[in-house]
């Protein structure tokens, strides 16, 4: 758990920090199950994966092992390959997962590069009423890192998102660990546009980290910006759909990751202050510019009569409404447009 609030925090997120914030351990596995038997609430996890074959099969491995053989907490399990040129696929589909690939999804809407387009993608390709995002670089992976986001969502009615936090150290070319050394962009950038255009999110410890699970209903109502900025543009979205008290984060322990170098920390860096200008600019987010923000994802919709496998498990058939690249309805009438169609 987070430290006490420093003073420096507006009553209202020291509040928020305090009340929404947990451990994992604040909810075993079991009780985890208990809800989820309780609710039929259904659990889809989504590694975002680029380049990765040296991660995401010991990640995959872990989560088919412990979270879907041992204790069945994870209903499905999918790979999203963005373009890898090395053997991610074939390790992450011979580890267990389901992969997918990102060009595969939606085919006639042209991919945009980013890691944005691949999560809004991916929620084409799933059906869990929570979807649990995981990067797929992590070493020394825990499974808390899955169980402890989505407790909060099978246990609380009244949660919408819930963010992983966690100590972050930073492992130099040279060996030497640096502890809470990682997160530089974080500190650097995302902080202090939080602190200074939403303060009621300075209580998040990692606001850009990429271990989050949010429910279906919410993320299909949501803009996906198409690169690294997704995360913040997720999290200043979700606050503004649903208010503060829908949000909350869950202490995971420590995330040990590949580090980017400086150029791509600088290209983070400039897309994540450009997300913030986006969502600060009310008339050019209404305008849904095409090449920084996927539309609200309501192209599709589940079968209302879902066919059921010999295991019990039904199978929603998507359904893709006519939208095209150059026929993208403004993100606020999508609902309306996707009615028309």
């Amino acid at each position: 758990m987070p430290a006490e609030p420093t003073p420096e925090l507006l009553p209202q997120a020291a509040s928020w920090l305090r009340r929404r914030s947990w451990s994992a351990a604040d909810r075993p596995v079991r009780t985890l199950l208990d809800a989820k038997e309780r609710t039929g609430r259904t659990v889809s996890v989504v590694l975002p994966a680029l380049d990765e074959e040296a991660t995401v099969g010991d990640i995959v491995r872990t989560v088919r092992r412990e979270l879907m053989e041992r204790l069945p907490l994870v209903d499905e399990l999918v790979v999203v390959d963005s373009g890898s040129t090395d053997a991610t696929a074939a390790v992450a589909a011979e580890a267990g997962a389901r992969v997918e690939h990102r060009d595969a999804i939606l085919p006639r809407l042209p991919a945009a590069p980013g890691k944005g387009e691949v999560l809004w993608r991916s929620l084409l390709v799933t059906r869990g009423d929570i979807v649990c995002f995981v990067d797929a670089d992590l070493r020394e992976f825990d499974p808390a890192f899955v169980s402890g986001i989505v407790g909060p969502l099978l246990t609380d009615e009244s949660i919408q998102l819930v963010k992983a936090m966690y100590d972050r150290p930073l492992e130099t070319d040279s060996g030497v660990i640096v502890p809470a050394g990682g997160g530089r962009v974080t500190e650097l950038v995302a902080r202090p546009l939080l602190n200074l255009h939403w303060p009621e999110l300075a209580g998040f410890v990692q606001p850009l980290g990429g271990e989050y699970a949010a429910r279906r209903s919410l993320l299909e109502r949501l803009p996906f910006p198409t690169g690294y900025g997704v995360e913040l543009g997720l999290l200043v979205d979700a606050l503004e759909l649903v208010g503060l008290d829908a949000l909350a984060q869950v202490d995971v322990g420590v995330r040990h990751h590949r580090h980017q170098d400086g150029q791509a920390l600088g290209r983070m860096a400039a897309t994540i202050y450009r997300t913030a200008l986006d969502r600060l600019d009310r008339a050019h987010r209404l305008k849904a510019s095409a090449d920084l923000v996927r539309p609200h994802l309501t192209q599709f919709t589940r079968d209302p009569e879902p066919r059921p496998t010999a295991g019990g498990t039904p199978i929603f058939t998507p359904r893709t409404y006519d939208i095209t690249a150059l026929e993208r309805p403004p993100m606020h009438t999508v609902p309306e447009y996707a009615a028309r169609h």
